[in-house]
């Protein structure tokens, strides 16, 4: 099954060398799952010419805002409501989450709460998983239809599932210690605070549930769909 990466913007440039881009961290999720991978940079206006390309789609994230004015958002959100339509199988992660709920009618605005950073228990249906978090902006309003899978004190719609359509998770299971770690050291000024920086640097030995989410992604990408 070939699955296309849908790049919406470069992970954070000064820590790379040690990280590898967002297309690198994926495809080691989703390694020994039997896919293969073709990437597209949508935010330099790379785009598939259709959403037969691939026989699934993973958007990633991004440091733009869903609600910013860049004209590959709008193309992105065709691209979106092409493949709900058709039932290709389509993925959001963090940007990709937010994105997928607006071009679904969700809303999507940065959190009067502030940033959530490090890693998080996320309640998925009454069973608490540990995933990465680096994000302010969240979908506020799940599109109708929407369920939502996980929650957080932080961000109640952490993940939602629209049918066999689309599954769509706020968090990055993509992001190791690594990640985190990079993103602290880099990244700190934007969040602006300091207690939940220290919290995500003590935490990075802590277990993550990466290898749970990336086995469900799998098998979501992987489920019988009408033709």
């Amino acid at each position: 099954m070939k699955i296309g990466i849908l790049q919406t913007g470069p992970f954070a440039e000064e820590v790379q060398a040690v990280t590898g881009d967002y297309d690198v961290m994926f495809k080691s999720l989703l390694s020994g799952q039997g896919f293969t991978f073709e990437v597209w940079r949508v935010f330099e206006d790379e785009m598939p010419t259709s959403i037969e390309d691939c026989e699934g789609w993973l958007i990633t994230g991004s440091k733009f805002g869903v609600y910013e004015d860049h004209p590959w958002i709008a193309v992105m959100e065709d691209f979106i409501r092409d493949c709900i339509e058709a039932a290709r199988p389509i993925v959001g992660i963090c940007f990709g989450h937010q994105l997928i709920a607006q071009a679904l009618g969700g809303k999507v605005e940065k959190f009067e709460g502030g940033w959530s950073v490090g890693r998080k228990l996320y309640d998925f249906g009454g069973i608490d998983l540990p995933l990465n978090a680096w994000h302010q902006d969240q979908v506020v309003e799940a599109p109708e239809g929407a369920r939502t899978l996980a929650s957080h004190d932080f961000c109640k719609h952490a993940a939602l599932l629209y049918g066999n359509r689309a599954l769509t998770i706020q968090a990055h299971p993509e992001f190791g210690p690594e990640m985190v770690e990079g993103l602290a050291l880099t990244r700190a000024e934007i969040v602006n605070d300091p207690a939940q920086i220290s919290e995500a640097l003590l935490a990075l030995d802590e277990p993550l549930a990466n290898e749970i989410i990336g086995d469900q992604i799998a098998d979501f990408f992987r489920s019988n769909r009408p033709s």
